[in-house]
């Protein structure tokens, strides 16, 4: 019998709520590097306070960074199976001068992380900027605070470039050149790429063409260089939110029997309420989509890899300075995750009778 990694994303810094997960029965991390793009970017997009200083004396995405970090996520009981980071791409994003070297850097974390043993590779195709929220603080059931997006609201904020300075061909020719370059090096390395979507999903975003907001986007990515080491970060909330999706072409249960565990190596399993122009992030039983029959289905497709938790709700008492990313909000949607695995994969038990 299958089963998934209920995993959740940590910065390789050490704090009280490690425990706490722990508890919860986590056992396996998808982590962010110390210092590297991701680690810098996730709070500063929504002006809000990241998850620590930084101590980084080694290039963050060197093997002696990495294997560092695994360690130390081992000292805590977990398991490193995966990577939500990366070194700065926006040059291999749009596709301009030094973006070889972007890549290179690129290629000598895929090498290392394969020497780990570790497999799985989260990164977007953002470029100059990180998911996008208009309001950090939404209260919703309990008092609770949820993040949110506003298209009105979004387009008071200054531009990202100047009309017609990046093209949506310029961004996709960009992302051919690089999974030509990576991917038969993730082939030899083992690790599986896993593109997140343009988060929200919009085909725009400040003057800046975003191009995977779409699922033909996503149909299209994987024919460029077609291989079960280039996949999907099955990010529900953004594909929820896909037009494809609101308007009845699809389903996300019926896009992930498409894709199938082939092109999704790693799963955001999360929901939202309302529409890609104005929408909010939701408590996982409180949401817009059926995330019952969502696992039904990747556990028809036999997903074993990474699943964890994403922007959850911040519950009473805490601060809110890591809006979307606070512990106890955390903690729920694990449970939640959990009840819903052994609903459809099976309990632990019935697993160890029938072997």
């Amino acid at each position: 019998m299958t089963s998934i990694q209920l995993s959740e994303m940590l910065p390789p810094r050490p704090e009280a709520s490690w425990k706490l997960i722990k508890q919860c029965g986590v056992d396996t991390i998808v982590a962010l590097l110390n210092g590297a793009e991701q680690d810098q970017r996730m709070f500063a997009s929504v002006g809000a306070r990241g998850f620590g200083d930084i101590d980084a004396d080694e290039v963050p995405w060197g093997k002696k960074a990495l294997k560092h970090n695994s360690e130390l996520f081992s000292d805590h009981g977990f398991t490193v199976v995966g990577f939500e980071d990366s070194a700065p791409m926006d040059k291999a994003r749009l596709g301009l001068p030094g973006r070889d070297e972007e890549i290179d850097n690129v290629i000598t974390q895929v090498k290392a992380m394969g020497e780990l043993g570790v497999t799985t590779l989260c990164y977007n195709w953002m470029a100059l900027s990180s998911w996008g929220r208009t309001d950090t603080a939404i209260p919703t059931r309990g008092g609770a605070l949820v993040t949110g997006f506003s298209l009105a609201e979004s387009e008071k904020k200054p531009p990202l470039v100047q009309p017609g300075e990046v093209t949506e061909e310029q961004l996709w020719s960009a992302l051919e050149y690089f999974l030509k370059a990576v991917v038969p090096v993730a082939e030899e390395a083992g690790v599986r790429l896993g593109l997140h979507p343009d988060d929200p999903p919009r085909p725009w975003d400040r003057n800046l063409p975003r191009i995977m907001s779409s699922v033909a986007a996503y149909r299209r990515m994987l024919e460029i260089v077609p291989s079960e080491n280039s996949g999907i970060t099955f990010c529900q909330g953004n594909f929820a939110l896909m037009r494809e999706v609101i308007d009845g072409e699809t389903d996300l249960p019926a896009l992930i029997r498409e894709f199938g565990s082939e092109r999704i190596p790693f799963v955001h399993f999360r929901d939202v309420k309302g529409t890609v122009e104005k929408f909010q992030e939701t408590f996982h039983d409180a949401g817009q989509t059926d995330l019952p029959e969502c696992m039904r289905a990747y556990h028809e497709i036999g997903f074993e890899g990474p699943m964890r938790p994403d922007h959850v709700p911040t519950l009473d008492g805490e601060s809110n300075q890591r809006p979307g990313y606070e512990t106890l909000g955390r903690l729920f949607a694990i449970g939640y995750i959990r009840g819903l695995e052994q609903a459809a994969y099976g309990h632990p038990a019935a697993k160890e009778n029938i072997a």
